[in-house]
């Protein structure tokens, strides 16, 4: 079994429960081709992390400044719900790699205010491929299947918290092992995630980033005809950006937050109570619309919400960024990355969520 490691953050923080290895560099544009063609999966492929622009990182700065607040009230929000759900012990396991500093940040949350000490790992899940279940074995060698609680940033489209749900089942019928396939998230845009903080697509300030917000770890890659059977899932580990990482400057900035919200009073705040089947509704409603207005060929090239489509710009091939206001101070980054590489912008305020990224659809 492999031997896991911690990132960038320190050993207490997290156990990332992956294998961290070395792969070949694939550039955006060829990488785009060779997943859709289906030649290979995006899990096998991985475009190579480059440190943020200058004239980029002062938008993190700000996205933290602006949206630190409301991050701090819903992790502390998401700690007592999960207090609530697991009174016979916690265990974190937040999906690599945008749940992983919302796992952190819970793990502090919860020793420091309600005095638990939650273990946590961070591990693999991928859309098709499933949740590594070397990965669930390592923990339940040590802890209680009940005690399991998945974190994650955001739901776009419901994907992951439904390829959770499947990987659980087939888990529970290979293993007889049967694990709550519960997803606690920040913002559930989807209505897919059983207990979620808030419903608004609002900019968490970690999906601005990549690998220097997340432990220096990139997302997970999995390649069956390379990987052992008894391996994790892989990653790289980008050792040569340590001197620009803001894994713990972001942990730190957060919880100063959190300890001046919960010094101001927190006993008034609540779950959000949202209406899962309506937030449903709204998602595949917007997935008709603009599958029709656009004439997509699937729903995988159609990413909802600020966090989806930082991604996009980010680590894909873009078409089109769709935003609901152009002037929106959340979206500002987004237009940053979309003018930086000649994506065009589509307005419409009727968009149920701040923005909506098209992934293009290569002649192939």
């Amino acid at each position: 079994m492999t031997i896991s490691f911690s990132g960038s953050y320190t050993a207490d923080d997290v156990e990332f429960l992956l294998k961290p290895m070395v792969i070949q560099d694939t550039p955006i544009h060829e990488k785009e081709a060779l997943i859709q063609s289906g030649k290979k999966h995006y899990s096998q492929l991985l475009t190579h992390e480059s440190l943020p622009p200058e004239h980029y990182l002062p938008l993190f700065y700000q996205a933290l400044a602006l949206n630190q607040k409301r991050m701090a009230e819903h992790l502390l929000i998401l700690a007592k719900s999960i207090l609530a759900n697991r009174p016979d012990g916690i265990v974190l396991v937040s999906l690599a790699r945008a749940g992983t500093p919302v796992g952190v940040l819970l793990k502090h949350v919860l020793k420091r205010y309600f005095n638990i000490e939650a273990s946590h790992y961070s591990i693999s899940i991928i859309r098709d491929v499933g949740i590594d279940q070397n990965a669930l074995r390592h923990i339940l060698q040590n802890h209680q299947p009940n005690s399991l609680v998945f974190v994650d940033g955001w739901t776009g489209k419901g994907v992951i918290a439904r390829q959770l749900a499947a990987s659980l089942q087939a888990f529970a019928i290979s293993e007889g092992i049967s694990i709550p396939a519960d997803l606690y998230v920040l913002t559930d845009l989807s209505g897919s995630a059983a207990v979620a903080a808030s419903s608004e697509d609002y900019l968490i300030p970690s999906c601005i980033l990549n690998a220097t917000v997340s432990g220096l770890v990139s997302r997970s890659i999995y390649d069956p005809d390379t990987t052992a059977a008894t391996d994790f899932h892989g990653c790289v580990y980008y050792r040569e950006f340590e001197q620009h990482d803001l894994s713990r400057y972001f942990i730190d900035t957060i919880l100063f937050c959190v300890e001046q919200i919960w010094r101001g009073g927190f006993a008034t705040f609540e779950v959000c109570s949202q209406d899962r089947l309506q937030l449903q509704e709204i998602s595949q409603a917007l997935l008709q619309w603009i599958t029709e207005h656009y004439e997509i060929a699937q729903h995988n090239y159609i990413k909802p919400g600020i966090g989806e489509a930082t991604r996009v710009l980010l680590r894909r091939e873009a078409r089109v960024l769709l935003l609901q206001d152009i002037d929106c101070e959340a979206t500002l980054h987004l237009r940053w990355l979309a003018k930086a590489r000649a994506i065009p912008i589509d307005i419409f305020p009727e968009l149920p969520y701040r923005a909506v990224a098209l992934i293009k659809e290569m002649q192939l």
